[in-house]
């Protein structure tokens, strides 16, 4: 069994160590609201447009089951504001979806999102194992406590942050 005490242990996980919240395979990742801003149809794509004005943020993870085993073929779709709070709801900017690999594996560039107004700086995402029910939830970045919604269980574990990328972690546990 895949714990993350064994990966860090490993080393493999090493880069998250520092802010790592600990990971409990049998309590299935929080469920909140998608909010107004979904779109279905999103494209096929791991790596978002840049943009000059927010820095780069890469987020990778793992999708498991509640018994610690990797997802294969797991959909995540994502979507989130832009570099000055709007989304977009005529086209398709900072929304795209993928697949895990083999292992469960994940990963998104995209760009840090901007906040708005009552809003905790956050990424939209949809989580679904092969033929089962989607998970629906939200992504928040460390100290962002501005809104209700915010959960500390949500939180991006950031590995590194540099003044033009930051990159973090998440670890999703859907039913599959």
């Amino acid at each position: 069994m895949i714990t993350r005490r064994k990966l860090l242990i490993a080393g493999i996980g090493a880069p998250f160590a520092a802010q790592a919240q600990p990971l409990t395979c049998g309590t299935m990742t929080e469920r909140q609201t998608a909010g107004p801003y979904f779109k279905p149809n999103s494209p096929a794509r791991a790596s978002f447009e840049k943009s000059a004005n927010a820095p780069t943020l890469v987020v990778s993870g793992m999708v498991l089951s509640a018994q610690c085993k990797p997802v294969a073929k797991a959909l995540l779709d994502f979507w989130h504001c832009d570099e000055q709070g709007a989304y977009d709801n005529s086209g398709f900017r900072y929304r795209g979806h993928l697949f895990t690999d083999a292992q469960g594996r994940w990963s998104l560039e995209t760009i840090f999102p901007a906040e708005y107004p009552g809003r905790a700086r956050h990424i939209h995402v949809n989580v679904q194992a092969p033929g089962k029910r989607i998970l629906t939830t939200q992504l928040y970045f460390p100290g962002d406590k501005r809104d209700g919604l915010y959960r500390d269980s949500l939180v991006i574990r950031v590995a590194r942050k540099e003044p033009k990328r930051i990159e973090g972690g998440f670890d999703f546990v859907v039913e599959a």
